[in-house]
């Protein structure tokens, strides 16, 4: 029985034992689960401004999460090894919700805070996603999702009671570029503002030379979040070679400055990263 994925704008048609774009949801018995149930890729103690978020409680530190597969197909990932990976090619320990709530509580008396979903687009296995921050929302732990934003806006708002903080990848500022990917910008920008109006947000560009790095591009980017918020801090990262952008070069850091000084006049936080 074919069965349609409600999780993500792609809206997967599935037949039976079938997997989604993002490899990580599948039919079973003509409902779409998440495939990629419990099944974590990494596992680690990091800093909260890794994230990054640098203005939710700053200093401290938080578990991190990861499984594998995306909704997306960025050629610039950063994290392909996981987040490109399927279940036969994912190296994975399995792990209940509360496993992690146990370990998410052991670990406070190292200034742990809570649990972040990360790594990989955290949301295509959102069953896990919302198990787990069930649990540690019961434990008065802080939940943070990490995510590229293409999310339908049913999971989202079921989501966000649980949600402490988001950072949400916006990866350009034109449709064009979102094509490429495999998404569409109005749905990015609906999720940030959607989310800034229930829990912490800060938001993310990785500046790739040539695609989106344009002096108007960001400063219609940073105009446009103004709009939703002008506190919401923009991190400006810059790209280094990885996946299929391995042949080119990483963004000069001059640019990032200068697109940093361009999103300062909209906003009033704006970080630069791997300078």
């Amino acid at each position: 029985m074919r069965a349609v994925c409600g999780i993500c704008p792609h809206h997967c048609a599935l037949e039976e034992g079938q997997t989604g774009i993002c490899r990580a949801r599948v039919n079973t018995g003509g409902a779409v689960t998440c495939l990629n149930y419990g099944e974590i890729t990494a596992l680690a103690l990091d800093p909260i401004e890794k994230k990054p978020l640098f203005r939710f409680n700053p200093g401290g530190l938080i578990l991190s999460v990861g499984s594998y597969g995306c909704n997306f197909k960025c050629p610039f990932c950063q994290n392909c090894d996981i987040s490109m990976a399927d279940d036969r090619t994912a190296q994975t320990l399995h792990y209940v919700p509360q496993q992690l709530a146990d370990k998410a509580l052991e670990l406070c008396a190292s200034g742990n805070i809570g649990l972040a979903y990360t790594y990989n687009e955290p949301l295509v296995g959102y069953e896990f996603v919302r198990d787990c921050a069930q649990r540690i929302h019961e434990h008065g732990l802080k939940n943070v999702v990490v995510t590229n934003g293409y999310v339908c806006d049913e999971p989202l708002t079921a989501i966000l009671p649980l949600t402490d903080a988001m950072n949400i990848d916006l990866k350009g500022f034109t449709d064009t570029f979102y094509k490429k990917l495999g998404g569409d910008l109005e749905t990015v920008k609906r999720t940030i503002k959607t989310a800034a109006e229930s829990c912490h947000v800060e938001v993310t560009t990785l500046v790739i030379p040539g695609e989106n790095d344009r002096d108007g591009e960001i400063a219609a980017l940073s105009e446009w979040l103004a709009g939703v918020s002008p506190e919401i801090p923009l991190h400006l990262t810059r790209f280094f070679p990885r996946y299929r952008y391995s042949d080119k070069d990483p963004t000069p850091a001059v640019t990032i400055r200068r697109l940093r000084d361009i999103a300062r006049r909209n906003l009033k936080y704006v970080y630069t990263g791997n300078m």
